[in-house]
């Protein structure tokens, strides 16, 4: 009787299971962040003009393709902020393993001096952004809060949890050598790299979980800050949007002046009877329309108009001839 182990098929099977899993895995969790991102952006662009979101109607890949907005800067940042700390601990290994095996005690002691700093100062920042979080029902009207807390709290915790494997590291090139008066150090073993001490390792694990956290809380903050800068662009230049002649068979008693009613005159088999101008097409529902003033003013309302028989919609265009 043969295993199912044993089984060349299952084991492609099982392999090409495998290989997928590591593909769909990530992919699954960068749509996950595109999709939260984009609807964050979303919620404050269209919150701007009074409109919750959630009743546009908008699906999944809608705001993921509104995603690349918010995070085009939080990626270019974060991108050359890992190529430039890449390249620092690069060199800041090697110099460290250069002075320990060169016997360079004056060098060795200035790194240490310098890692303990960093530290401190790490500690600090990781301090005030806790402080912040505790003080929020006080400071939570500061513009800046939700950008300040999480960056000091990133740029802290990374900087202990660095700075304390970096330490570890020194200590663990120290015990590495042979004799002080050897010019070129031993090989580093790679047991160098990770830390033997559970406890300490598990409070690096925590200080990268609580980076990663504070970063994605800046990162939110940058897409709704994007959102609403978005929506004042194009509250500035509503011309941009397309123009819309709304008719109606009733009366919308619109609160807005700059809004032209207009009493359509009767007619044989015609139902419509208000026709309305100076409106812009905001955004297309799932089966609305939100409509705003040509002229925007921040206390202006928008118009939610369903698709139906009740009212007739035309696109006033104006090209240069063909």
């Amino acid at each position: 009787m043969t295993h199912v182990s044993d089984d060349p098929l299952s084991i492609r099977l099982s392999r090409w299971i495998g290989s997928w899993a590591s593909v769909i895995a990530p992919a699954s969790m960068v749509s996950a962040l595109l999709f939260y991102f984009g609807y964050v952006s979303s919620r404050a662009q269209y919150a701007y003009f009074g409109v919750d979101v959630d009743t546009i109607g908008l699906g999944t890949q809608d705001y993921i393709m509104r995603s690349p907005q918010p995070l085009l800067v939080p990626l270019l940042v974060l991108t050359l902020l890992g190529s430039g700390l890449l390249t620092a601990n690069n060199i800041l290994r090697k110099r460290a393993v250069i002075a320990v095996g060169q016997a360079a005690g004056a060098r060795t002691r200035r790194i240490r001096r310098l890692v303990r700093l960093a530290i401190l100062i790490g500690l600090f920042e990781l301090a005030v952004g806790v402080v912040l979080l505790f003080l929020y029902a006080a400071v939570r009207n500061w513009a800046g809060y939700d950008l300040v807390t999480p960056l000091l709290i990133t740029t802290g915790g990374a900087l202990v949890a660095y700075s304390s494997h970096f330490s570890s590291f020194l200590e663990r090139i120290e015990e590495g050598q042979v004799g002080a008066g050897e010019v070129e150090p031993r090989p580093v073993d790679s047991s160098f790299v990770n830390d033997p001490v559970p406890s300490r390792r598990m409070v690096q694990i925590l200080l990268y979980i609580l980076v990663a956290a504070s970063t994605l809380w800046a990162t939110a903050t940058i897409a709704q800050w994007s959102g609403r800068g978005l929506a004042q662009d194009t509250a500035r230049h509503l011309d941009s949007l397309p123009r819309v002649i709304l008719d109606t068979k009733e009366r919308l008693f619109l609160r807005s002046p700059d809004v032209e009613e207009t009493v359509l005159p009767a007619a044989d088999g015609q139902t419509f009877r208000y026709r309305y101008r100076n409106l812009r097409l905001l955004i297309v529902g799932r089966d609305r329309m939100f409509l705003v003033p040509e002229k925007w003013s921040a206390s202006n309302s928008t118009l939610v108009v369903p698709f139906g028989d009740s009212t007739r919609v035309q696109f006033q265009f104006q090209n240069q001839p063909p």
